[in-house]
């Protein structure tokens, strides 16, 4: 086969398809099944669908702080006439999504406004059609997040009284919030005639009146396929000036629900879509320089509870019974098969795919040992465990696994135990586990591969490689 450029290539590959499976699945069955409930609910029969604000314990950025009081039915009418505040919606697969947050809240350091996030909705992972929504701060520690950027975050749970998800559809627009937003989407491709399309504001009951954005927020304004955008012409949006003279260069849409139109909104300034998002570079996660991975994303730390679940599951893949047995060190590596095969040559057959296409287990050895001795070299760790993460089906590719003595996080086991709700612990623990270890081989063109290595050499000083993959002998030439 043509040996197609290999920079960026797979990336590029996995976010186009990831736009186009939103589209073909975005009417999916799965989104009139969210349910109001935590995901940890079934583990402490606490619904969180409803959370009241208190201050607690003095903290500076606690979320009271910043709004009025307990979740509204209405969000302006707990904004702080004192505070401006940004958010944006999410419309990708989850780690995708983790990284549009990283940009919001990067976009809203530099603007001085307050994000509010909105709850993760199950995309690409398994039993989509059962999982419910989970809160950002049921994932991550959110206030170690704000303690850490000297901010506070808040999520719109705790702005908008969101109980008794799904919300159905209001009978007259008396039920809806009508808000103006800008349309990023729009304005980084003429091809996009329409705003990003998210789930997001109709499950916060949200009528949205969008704008598209100008032009000069496009990051490569010369090339016709560029999807991204760049911080600081988009921050500008946040300010007086830039705001009007912006908002004369394009008329509002009508909403969808209401039919209104408005201009973007001052007070709750908002985005469709802030993926495609960088300062200088496409894809700017790839490089360690990425503002929004430096002052935002490294501290983006797991909440407790999560981090507990994942190493309960990968002491017993150890068979580290004794309590006070601390987990040893391991290699994970990260090998995504699953959607990737659109970057592979068409018409091929299971296995050819896992032959002719996606990186053999011989490679990711390969990778593995060159970890692993750096690691003894750097470190004088000799690290004996080595985990696969991966969503590969064929029995014959996991035996494989299985006799380099590699582990396996039995997920199976977690969804039986863990009962309802349990539908996200799967990538929440290959994530966390990822993450933990000392060394990571991952999977190129991956997004998840991607943050877990930053995340590696972050949080543990780890040694890092990516494995290529497309054709045969794609990994073998560094």
């Amino acid at each position: 086969m043509t040996h197609l450029p290999t920079r960026r290539f797979l990336i590029i590959v996995t976010c186009v398809f990831s736009v186009l499976l939103f589209i073909i699945t975005g009417h999916s069955s799965a989104f009139s099944k969210l349910r109001s409930q935590s995901i940890f609910s079934s583990l402490n029969d606490q619904p969180t669908a409803h959370v009241i604000v208190e201050a607690d314990d003095g903290f500076e950025f606690d979320s009271s702080r910043y709004l009025n009081g307990v979740p509204t039915h209405h969000f302006r009418d707990n904004l702080r006439s004192d505070m401006k505040y940004i958010t944006s919606w999410i419309s990708a697969g989850w780690t995708n999504d983790v990284m549009t947050f990283m940009n919001l809240i990067y976009l809203g350091m530099l603007t001085n406004r307050i994000p509010v996030l909105s709850t993760f909705i199950p995309s690409l992972i398994v039993d989509e059609e059962s999982a419910i929504p989970v809160a950002f701060s049921e994932v991550f520690d959110i206030r170690g997040l704000s303690q850490a950027l000297r901010i506070p975050i808040l999520e719109w749970h705790e702005v908008k009284n969101i109980s008794g998800w799904p919300r159905p559809l209001p009978n007259n627009n008396e039920e809806m919030d009508e808000l103006g937003c800008w349309s990023v989407w729009q304005a980084v491709r003429e091809a996009h005639k329409d705003p990003r399309n998210s789930y997001i504001p109709m499950l916060l009951s949200l009528d949205i009146s969008y704008t598209k954005a100008p032009s000069y927020v496009k990051l490569e304004p010369l090339s016709e396929n560029g999807l991204h955008a760049t911080f600081w012409p988009l921050a500008s949006l946040g300010f007086p000036h830039a705001r009007a003279e912006a908002s004369s260069l394009a008329a509002p849409m009508p909403s969808e629900f209401g039919q209104v139109t408005l201009p973007p909104d001052d007070q709750m300034l908002c985005y469709d879509y802030l993926f495609y998002v960088g300062a200088s570079q496409p894809f700017e996660f790839e490089f360690d320089y990425s503002p929004a991975w430096r002052f935002v994303g490294q501290y983006m730390r797991w909440a407790p509870r999560i981090e507990h679940i994942a190493d309960k599951y990968i002491r017993r893949s150890f068979g580290v019974t004794d309590p006070q047995t601390p987990t040893p060190p391991w290699i994970a590596i990260h090998a995504r098969h699953g959607d990737f095969k659109s970057g592979c040559s068409p018409n091929l057959t299971p296995h050819q795919l896992l032959t002719e296409c996606f990186a053999p287990i011989k490679a990711i050895a390969r990778r593995v040992e060159e970890v692993r001795n750096e690691i003894l070299a750097r470190k004088g760790v000799d690290v004996k465990h080595v985990v696969m993460t991966s969503d590969e089906k064929d029995i014959g590719w996991w035996d494989e696994v299985q006799a380099r003595g590699w582990y396996r996080i039995d997920l199976a086991a977690v969804r039986a135990e863990e009962g309802a709700g349990s539908e996200w612990f799967p990538v929440f623990i290959d994530a966390v586990v990822q993450s933990g270890s000392l060394g990571f081989v991952g999977n190129y063109g991956s997004t998840m591969s991607l943050i877990a290595k930053r995340r590696v050499e972050s949080w543990r000083d780890g040694v890092v490689r990516m494995v290529k993959w497309g054709w045969v002998g794609a990994d073998d030439v560094d």
